[in-house]
């Protein structure tokens, strides 16, 4: 039977994948507080309903960065997302393709920028992290503007990766050597349609836009020591000068939680911003993306686009994104949930899900075009 929800999806995903994948997808950093936070407060949204009014023609299109979408969502950068089905993000990106909107590839994807511009007829986007190897970077930015990649979103609440108790549990991290892998094989054999389609027939599995720098070195443990040894801590907002000069399209920061940042971002030239807690995966303890929104919006989104993400699993919860001031929602868990559990076709349903639960949100409200969609449409005590 096909999944009727997101919800269905997590568990389909649950069932199909090694238990060290799953954990990677969705857990999120210490105690989890800000992971539970993101769905609690979003949840709490209350919309007001409106009656009599004419709905018979919902628009659900809008325009981001000079791209026409005809959804106000963005399949948003999940790390090692080629991993949760064969050749994972060229069927995500197909999948977004498809749905006419935009798809954004993490720098740590299983699939290159090649692979997945190959892949795909349209341009997407790039997510970068700031790395102490500028030379990789500068590389890393040629090959998406030779991609045709149409924005960069740069991840700045990154400088040191947070701690996830549940990667540790799991084997996924800590658990190096022989034991490690025997570990995580054990577990990959217990899910044998994820060990034929992705353990075998999916290969290789060399994390392909940061392949070079691991020189051969594939193992997951060489990939988290990479990780903590290459992301950059001594970052500030004058290597963000450096993003610009060697970037000239849409420049989206990813990460932004405090409105005093969002008007550096406004000062330094960036086209948008996304209001995020990095899926609850970073710094536990600080408010959901909901909460820090508004304040977001109200400071600086009359001088470039914000977008969020944080929570996110019905296109109801789309609504509440946008109608609090958000002109676009990401997906992470939502498209990563569904890729490991239907592959691309379970991206392109949860989409098609997104689109009738959105319909049917914005008919009950009374609002009939996404620009339309604002504070009027909450029910505020």
């Amino acid at each position: 039977m096909k999944p009727a929800s997101i919800g269905d999806y997590r568990e389909l995903a649950r069932r199909r994948l090694p238990k060290f994948l799953f954990e990677y997808i969705d857990g999120g950093s210490y105690d989890e507080i800000t992971l539970k936070r993101n769905r609690e407060d979003l949840a709490a949204v209350a919309l007001r309903q409106r009656v009599l009014r004419d709905v018979s023609d919902i628009d659900l299109s809008t325009r981001l960065f000079g791209q026409d979408l005809a959804l106000p969502v963005v399949l948003g950068p999940v790390g090692l997302a080629g991993m949760n089905a064969r050749r994972g993000e060229v069927q995500a990106a197909r999948a977004a393709e498809g749905a006419g909107v935009p798809f954004c590839l993490s720098t740590v994807s299983a699939c290159s920028i090649e692979e997945v511009r190959a892949g795909t007829a349209r341009p997407f986007w790039f997510q970068l992290y700031m790395i102490r190897d500028r030379a990789f970077m500068a590389d890393l930015l040629r090959k998406a503007k030779a991609a045709g990649c149409s924005a960069l979103v740069f991840t700045v609440d990154m400088p040191v990766p947070g701690t996830r108790y549940r990667d540790h549990r799991s084997g996924l991290a800590g658990a190096s050597g022989l034991a490690g892998d025997a570990r995580r094989a054990m577990q990959a054999l217990l899910h044998p349609g994820w060990a034929l389609d992705v353990g075998l027939l999916g290969r290789p599995h060399t994390l392909g836009n940061v392949a070079p720098v691991l020189k051969g070195r594939t193992g997951l443990e060489d990939f988290f020591a990479w990780m903590r040894n290459n992301f950059d801590p001594s970052v500030t907002w004058r290597d963000l000068e450096w993003v610009r000069a060697n970037w000239d399209g849409p420049l989206i920061l990813k990460g932004v939680l405090d409105p005093e940042d969002g008007r550096d971002a406004v000062r330094l030239g960036c086209d948008g911003l996304i209001v995020s807690n990095h899926g609850g995966r970073q710094l536990d303890g600080v408010k959901s993306s909901v909460r820090a929104l508004p304040a977001m919006a109200d400071a600086v989104g009359g001088d470039l686009a914000v977008l969020a993400d944080g929570g996110v699993r019905s296109g109801l919860d789309v609504v509440r994104m946008l109608a609090l001031g958000a002109k676009g929602v990401v997906l992470g868990r939502a498209w990563a949930y569904a890729l490991a559990g239907r592959g691309g076709r379970g991206v392109t349903h949860v989409l098609d899900l997104i689109r009738a639960e959105m319909g049917v949100a914005m008919a009950l409200t009374g609002v009939r075009h996404i620009d339309a969609l604002g504070p009027e449409a909450l029910d505020i005590a």
